[in-house]
């Protein structure tokens, strides 16, 4: 599959589309839970532009409860065989677990998204001996402590500083440079300024890598574009994104995100 994971000289960021198979996803938990559902939705998302499926089945929103390996791997089989075997564009899987990782790649996943920034206990080793893209996000502290508050002044130079390190440490581990993929975390342990701050300047955390803005449906967009709907401010939100330099995008809507990219690089 000839898959790269920066986007082309004169386009647009590519569209990473969001499958939750999560019952209690923040913004659509419940909707795709059965693997016919979810695969039909997959489909759909590449009919209107998307260029990955990002599959998850562990919610990180605030207040969520950790599932159990069996658990996530009960959600995600069914469906990750499935559209590694159907879709050709890359399945990329959204988890923290390196035992989840390594059997989602046995299937046919491509890509690793993780949010805990590959720090869980065998999780680089994985990326690395499997070959796969893996996202590496930011977020300060861990999952039971990163909603409870805000970064400081100099918060930018902090999470660069800590994506460098974090990118480091996955090549010291073995994980190829070019298979980096750095997320600078959006909505975890950030303050709305500090999230907006960040959309809008998504090249200042390349170091060097391909950026994804992961934006889509989240408070800070609902507080940035009041009174406006979540998908069509998220759309623009990830224009904004595009604007500042960020290689991907992961969206819940594919289709009005395309529409909103396209827009932008026809003005």
């Amino acid at each position: 599959m000839n898959f790269s994971p920066r986007r082309p000289p004169g386009g647009g960021p590519l569209i990473m589309g969001i499958l939750n198979v999560t019952p209690d996803s923040f913004s659509d938990g419940g909707m795709w839970t059965d693997p016919e559902t979810a695969v039909r939705h997959a489909v759909e998302m590449v009919g209107q532009g998307a260029s990955v499926i990002d599959v998850g089945a562990e919610s990180t929103r605030p207040g969520s409860e950790p599932v159990s390996a069996e658990e996530e791997l009960r959600r995600l089989r069914p469906v990750v065989r499935r559209l590694a075997s159907e879709l050709d564009i890359p399945v990329s899987v959204d988890t923290m677990k390196a035992e989840v990782a390594e059997e989602c790649i046995s299937l046919g996943a491509e890509i690793i998204n993780d949010v805990n920034g590959l720090r869980g206990p065998g999780m680089a080793e994985v990326c690395a001996s499997s070959g796969v893209y893996a996202v590496i996000m930011h977020m300060p502290g861990g999952m039971g402590s990163v909603h409870a508050g805000e970064m400081g002044d100099g918060f930018a130079e902090d999470i660069r500083s800590s994506l460098e390190n974090l990118a480091s440490s996955a090549m010291d581990a073995g994980v190829r440079r070019d298979r980096i993929i750095l997320d600078p975390g959006i909505g975890f342990g950030k303050s709305m300024e500090q999230n907006l701050w960040i959309l809008d300047h998504s090249s200042y955390f390349s170091c060097g890598f391909p950026v994804l803005s992961a934006s889509s449906r989240k408070r800070v967009v609902a507080w940035a574009y009041p009174d406006t709907d979540i998908d069509v401010a998220s759309a623009d939100a990830a224009s904004r994104a595009a604007e500042s330099g960020a290689d991907m995008v992961r969206v819940h809507n594919v289709a009005a995100t395309a529409a909103a990219l396209d827009r932008n690089l026809s003005r």
